[in-house]
């Protein structure tokens, strides 16, 4: 079992971390008592990400399902795994001196660690939409499961941040909209450079 150098090992911070993510997304503040405001557990709540992997590759697979195979399926996954690993660590570098600028710089490690841990369960929700996908379910059956997850996810990272930074539901929707908005750039990027 890894321990790291301040003692916890990954496994009760990964443990930790998720405990926080399932509170927060039942609106249980709560959830905040089981992840630390410290650098160190900051660091360590990046697990999330490579945690989130195999929903990435569902994710990846259930919109291929969708649209189609792409041309060159190979490129695409590469493209696709880069601009994962860019939005993920893009939003967490842009996020920090938001923080600062918003008087919060010391409640950054806190948001990032909420922020990291309830993107397992984002994902998760996203995963769990896509399933009437790969079941054939009528289009406004997808739709409609798409729509819940996507709510779901985007109520949650508000409300984490809003009570991780302890701002205003405002701020907060900026946050979220910046995370989003990055996200939606990455998407245009890579389909503008992949080959056709």
């Amino acid at each position: 079992m890894w321990v790291t150098h301040d003692g916890m090992t990954v496994a009760t911070s990964v443990a930790n971390g998720l405990q926080a993510a399932l509170l927060l997304a039942r609106g249980r503040p709560e959830g905040l008592r089981y992840v630390s405001a410290d650098m160190a557990s900051a660091a360590r709540s990046f697990w999330a990400a490579a945690i989130c992997l195999p929903a990435f590759i569902c994710l990846t697979l259930i919109g291929w399902k969708q649209s189609g195979l792409p041309s060159y399926p190979e490129h695409a996954f590469a493209l696709d795994l880069l601009c994962y690993v860019i939005g993920w660590s893009g939003f967490a570098l842009l996020s920090h001196p938001i923080a600062g600028g918003l008087g919060r710089a010391s409640r950054w490690p806190i948001f990032i660690v909420v922020w990291n841990w309830c993107n397992v369960v984002q994902n998760l929700l996203c995963v769990t939409a896509g399933i009437p996908v790969l079941l054939g379910a009528p289009a406004w059956v997808c739709e409609t499961s798409w729509l819940v997850a996507y709510g779901w996810a985007l109520w949650l990272e508000w409300y984490a941040a809003r009570l991780s930074l302890q701002v205003s539901s405002v701020t907060a929707a900026g946050l979220v909209a910046l995370d989003v908005l990055l996200g939606l750039f990455l998407v245009g990027l890579s389909a503008a450079v992949m080959p056709g």
